[in-house]
This record gives C-alpha cells, structure tokens and sequence, in this order.
C-alpha cells in the first residue's frame, strides 16, 4: 500500500505523522519504505536522528525524491515493499501531485484553526484535478491533527471538514501533546518513548489501523 501524508498548507504536523506511521507499520513485522518528498526534509532530519540514536537500527528505510521521480521511482519500488510512505511536505508541489499519482491513500492532516480550514478550496481543487486522471480512485481520509484538548476550535473544524463528502472526514483527533517533540528529540516515535504516553499512543493506533485496514 502507497500512503501519501500531505496537504496544501504547511505546519499540520505531516511529518510527525508520517514518522510514527512508518514505524508503527515496521513495528508490526512490515517492510516500509519511508519517501521524504518534502524540501524541508524533516523525515530525513528525524531519521537520520534515529540513526544515530539507536545504532543504525531505523526499522525502515528511508529515501529522498522530488518530482516527477518520486512517481517514477516508488512505482519501480512498490514491489519491494508491504507499506511505502510518502511525506510530501505543505504545499501543492510536483512532487505531491507525483505522489498522488502512484498512491493508495491520501492522509490530510489539518489543524483546528480557521487559516488552516481556508485551505480547503485548494485542496479540493488538487483532489479534483488528481481524481480526474487516475485510472482508479484515490481514497482519502482527511483528520484533525495538533487538536486542542478542549474548546470550541476542533467542533468547528470538524463540521468543515464533514461538510466536503471527497475529504471523508474520521474523526479520530491526534491531540496537541508534548509527547510528541519529545520522542522525535530522541529520534524515536510515541510508542518507543518511556514513559509512554498513554493517550498518545491510543489515538494513533485508532487512526493508523482505520487508514490501513
């Protein structure tokens, strides 16, 4: 399965979903294959941490592509590889539309803010533009990612996000935990950290087993 994690604007948290996805996937026996497509390479920043952190022990592999390569490439590798996750980075790129082009899934992490929720014309536009050409559909989920614990921001993000039917809003909200920066300091995802967060951990394996199932 190729999941593409990406979005039209920048700081939802993609990476950091991105990174736990490839480890959560690796810790379940499966061979992955982690894409950093993004021009700020944080997957590669965190991975290459992780690296260092754990002796070589990464549990998945990690490459770089930009453009019409990262196409090219990951439908050369799909065969190699039970899961390939592709962090295509916050802006509409070439390299996100190549990704699309070659993915199962699409995860469109959005944070409860209202200039996060104008994005969506863009969003729908690229989703529109990419469905228009595939040969089968692209299956998207779209979740509230960075979510407050409490306040009125994530209802009204929610009822946005519920209102485009091609977005397929679950609502299965990642919170906003410390948890989080934390573990990646330590070039480790949430369910490697000690002590573990409890909360962390339960909402990405909610989400993680709904978008892969």
């Amino acid at each position: 399965m190729v999941i593409t994690v990406g979005g039209i604007k920048g700081g939802t948290g993609k990476s950091t979903i991105s990174t736990n996805l490839a480890v959560w996937l690796s810790r379940q026996g499966h061979d992955v294959l982690l894409v950093d497509a993004d021009e700020q390479e944080s997957s590669s920043d965190f991975t290459a941490w992780r690296g260092e952190t754990r002796n070589g022990e990464l549990g998945y592999t990690l490459v770089q592509l930009t453009g019409a390569l990262v196409r090219r490439q990951v439908e050369l590798l799909k065969p190699k590889y039970s899961h390939i996750i592709i962090d295509t980075g916050g802006r509409d790129t070439s390299s996100q539309r190549a990704a699309l082009f070659v993915s199962d899934r699409y995860l469109l992490p959005f944070a409860p803010r209202s200039y996060e929720i104008w994005t969506l014309s863009k969003v729908l536009s690229l989703l529109a533009e990419v469905q228009d050409v595939r040969t089968s559909p692209l299956q998207t989920f779209s979740f509230l990612n960075k979510a407050d614990t409490r306040g009125v921001d994530n209802a009204e993000a929610m009822e946005v996000l519920r209102e485009n039917e091609e977005l397929n809003f679950v609502d299965f909200p990642i919170v906003s935990r410390k948890a989080f920066a934390t573990a990646a300091s330590k070039g480790l995802s949430v369910f490697e950290h000690t002590p573990v967060d409890e909360k962390a951990v339960a909402e990405l394996n909610v989400l993680f087993s709904h978008v892969t199932k």
